[in-house]
């Protein structure tokens, strides 16, 4: 951790450049760096890797991941005033750390990472769901990373790791855990961070399976798993009625009862519906 002491501690520089946390940008900052670096090895041995962040404010995160021996570090920051914090950041690790400004939902970070990829992030709140839905959801599988460590409001997380019988599982918990191995690795109070948000938080780790746990065509899934969701409190029957006509025909021949509701389904089940919708 040296050469992380070697900068200021990031109290003073938020101080240096005002860097208030603003509300409309989902910012709450990390500002313990013995947090931000056991958040960072959360993401695995990270040498030999480049690393993805999405927004990373003053750079707590990002300090750790670089002392952490990350090969390489893409940060994607909306906020300009943080861009001086990062260049001094840059300039201690040389090399090994390029800055875009700009909107995560807008930039393809690809052209400027290369393989083996991993992402490491204290998401903002007010994006991340849709950035690992995208992540999630690419049009070929196995995706450019390796894994997502990845920070969320608990209640999102929560999601995200949720078993069938519970009032979290639903279509986030489908969609990770079909072709990812999902955990919550660490906890963080509302006291962790500056301002304090309203909420606790986790970090989830998910490891990119080389192919999709059980078969289904992944658009048929959303399909599928969506429609069932929307209307959880009603028979899958009813829920799905609008998929096909004889929706009761294909919930049987996938071992699935047409009085069952969505939340007791697990994903073998959904897989094995998606391939029965599909089938002609």
């Amino acid at each position: 951790m040296a050469t992380i002491d070697a900068l200021p501690p990031l109290r003073d520089v938020i101080r240096t450049h005002d860097l208030q946390a603003r509300k409309s940008m989902g910012q709450n900052f990390l500002l313990d760096l013995n947090l931000t670096a056991k958040i960072a090895r959360q993401a695995g041995d990270l040498t030999g890797c480049d690393v993805l962040e999405i927004g990373p404010g003053p750079g707590g995160l990002t300090r750790g991941l670089l002392s952490e021996g990350a090969r390489h570090v893409l940060a994607i920051e909306k906020d300009a005033r943080c861009l001086p914090a990062l260049a001094e950041i840059a300039a201690a690790y040389p090399g090994r750390l390029t800055v875009l400004e700009g909107d995560a939902l807008e930039i393809d970070p690809l052209s400027h990472l290369s393989p083996p990829i991993r992402v490491a992030a204290n998401l903002p709140y007010n994006v991340g769901t849709e950035l690992l839905v995208r992540w999630l959801t690419p049009k070929d599988w196995p995706p450019f990373w390796q894994s997502l460590t990845l920070m969320f409001q608990r209640e999102v997380a929560e999601r995200i790791v949720a078993q069938p019988g519970s009032k979290t599982y639903g279509r986030l918990a489908i969609l990770a855990q079909w072709r990812a191995e999902a955990r919550i690795v660490l906890q963080l109070p509302p006291e962790a961070f500056t301002p304090p948000p309203k909420v606790s938080s986790s970090v989830v780790h998910l490891n990119a399976l080389p192919t999709p746990r059980y078969p289904a065509d992944a658009a048929v899934l959303s399909r599928v798993v969506a429609a069932a969701f929307n209307q959880r409190r009603k028979m899958l029957r009813a829920a799905l009625k609008g998929i096909a006509p004889d929706i009761e025909d294909r919930l049987q021949a996938a071992g699935l009862k047409p009085t069952d509701r969505a939340e007791q389904i697990p994903l073998e089940g959904f897989c094995a519906l998606a391939r029965a919708v599909a089938a002609k």
